[in-house]
């Protein structure tokens, strides 16, 4: 049985695939794998990542139309046609699940010229079997086409994955709980969503006002009908995630404690505050993925409103959570996110994705916060960030990430994402030549010291 990614310490680094392309190329090429040998030289063993579907006009992997397809602009388009007819076929083949229903998906919408497919004629809505025959029939080249750069996604991806294991480095996915209103999910099983008869949402998904909005954030994806879910043996679930266990050695299951409780805004509220906690049987889905998917390695990100019951399912199942030092300055010297009140069973981070970078971050504290974080890493304002990377290298929390904009101390100028807002985010790019030789001795010595290494 292979040994779990989590069975020792260890350290990563987070970085978006997408934060790999330059000059119009895609990921996969060659900065993808010179990043892989930057981490193995450094001593880091995981690289982090976000979720590698297709994105939305903004940019986002989290308000996903596809779960399982990759976003094909993170391949090298430069780089040889993957193999021959019979490979292709063979891809195809293995993913019929879902493979066929994207390409149609996509297809449709695009001949539909964009609309949503509640907004789709009634007979391919409603997914009549004679009407999809006649449009796979009507668009075969199309639907060539899209299988074809899915399988140059696939191709290069696994190649991908073979050089970061011969370097000793494992890949860390990431899971958005919930896929986009207009997406294929929703249209192939419409019944497995709180949906009305049209299509449309009854009730959306969001979170309570938080650390990052006053008003919540009103996320707007379709909620699931658990009831119908869990009738159907979570079958939707399980499919997803045989996916991800594929494609990745271990996984983060963003917005966790939706497995617990989940957020239900009405659909048409003008904030999230409008919604209310209602329950989902977490317990009973993990009890499956558990028994059928045993070699699926799981990361509960449970930041937020974390109630005792989240953090009793994350434990039952043995599911490490998150901590995030810049979330531990609040003047609450028993805050979770402190170092130390950390235990073994999380991952620690400096930050994430959705905050702002650590030196952006720590330039923006006000004078008494500022004042805690150098009383308590005992540093002066020039070596906070590096104290700060110290603590979560130093932390006892199995897995500790930093994102790779802190590791070159970037400022708010390199932040990937703020949360609540739609423009400006997702474009940061790691500069070129930025990760150094010199710098991966630096944290060579680090995770050596740490014993991460």
């Amino acid at each position: 049985m292979k040994a779990s990614v989590l069975s020792r310490r260890r350290s990563g680094v987070l970085l978006p695939a997408s934060a790999l392309r330059q000059d119009g190329r895609g990921a996969f090429g060659a900065p993808a794998f010179q990043f892989i040998d930057w981490l193995a030289d450094a001593g880091f063993t995981v690289w982090q990542m976000l979720p590698l579907v297709p994105t939305d006009p903004s940019g986002s992997p989290y308000w996903a139309r596809s779960d399982r397809a990759g976003c094909v602009e993170l391949t090298d388009q430069a780089a040889p046609d993957p193999g021959n007819a019979d490979d292709f076929a063979t891809f195809r083949a293995a993913s019929v699940r879902w493979l066929d229903d994207f390409t149609l998906f996509q297809t449709l919408s695009e001949e539909q010229a964009g609309a949503p497919w509640w907004k789709w004629p009634a007979a391919i809505r409603q997914r009549e079997a004679a009407a999809l025959a006649a449009a796979r029939q009507r668009l075969a080249p199309r639907l060539t086409e899209l299988s074809r750069v899915q399988w140059r996604f696939d191709e290069q991806w696994r190649a991908l994955r073979r050089h970061a294991d011969a370097r000793g480095v494992k890949i860390f996915g990431d899971l958005p709980i919930y896929v986009a209103p207009d997406s294929v999910a929703a249209w192939v099983a419409p019944a497995a969503f709180q949906l009305g008869a049209d299509g449309e949402a009854i009730a959306v998904s969001g979170v309570p006002p938080d650390y990052f909005s006053a008003d919540g954030q009103l996320w707007g994806n379709p909620l699931y009908d658990w009831d119908a879910q869990q009738r159907d043996g979570f079958g939707f679930w399980l499919e997803r995630l045989a996916l991800q266990a594929d494609r990745f050695d271990l996984l983060r299951i963003d917005h966790f404690r939706a497995l617990e409780a989940y957020w239900s805004v009405p659909a048409g509220s003008a904030t999230a505050r409008e919604g209310q906690w209602r329950p989902a049987p977490g317990q009973a889905l993990l009890t499956q993925v558990q028994h059928q998917l045993p070699q699926l390695e799981l990361v509960a990100e449970d930041l937020g409103v974390i109630t005792p019951a989240v953090t009793a399912l994350r434990r039952q199942f043995g599911l490490p959570g998150m901590r995030v030092l810049q979330f531990g300055f609040d003047g609450d010297p028993a805050n979770l996110h402190l170092p130390h009140e950390h235990a073994a069973d999380t991952v620690v981070y400096t930050g994430t994705h959705d905050n702002d970078t650590t030196a952006g971050w720590y330039s923006g504290l006000a004078a008494g916060t500022r004042d805690q974080v150098r009383r308590y890493l005992g540093r002066s304002d020039d070596e906070a960030v590096d104290a700060l990377r110290r603590a979560a290298l130093a932390s006892v929390a199995v897995l500790a990430v930093l994102p790779a904009q802190d590791i070159l101390h970037l400022g708010s100028e390199a932040r990937l994402n703020r949360p609540g807002t739609i423009t400006g985010n997702w474009s940061w790019r790691l500069p070129a030549h930025s990760l150094t030789p010199e710098l991966a001795v630096r944290y060579r010595d680090l995770n050596q010291l740490y014993n991460r290494s």
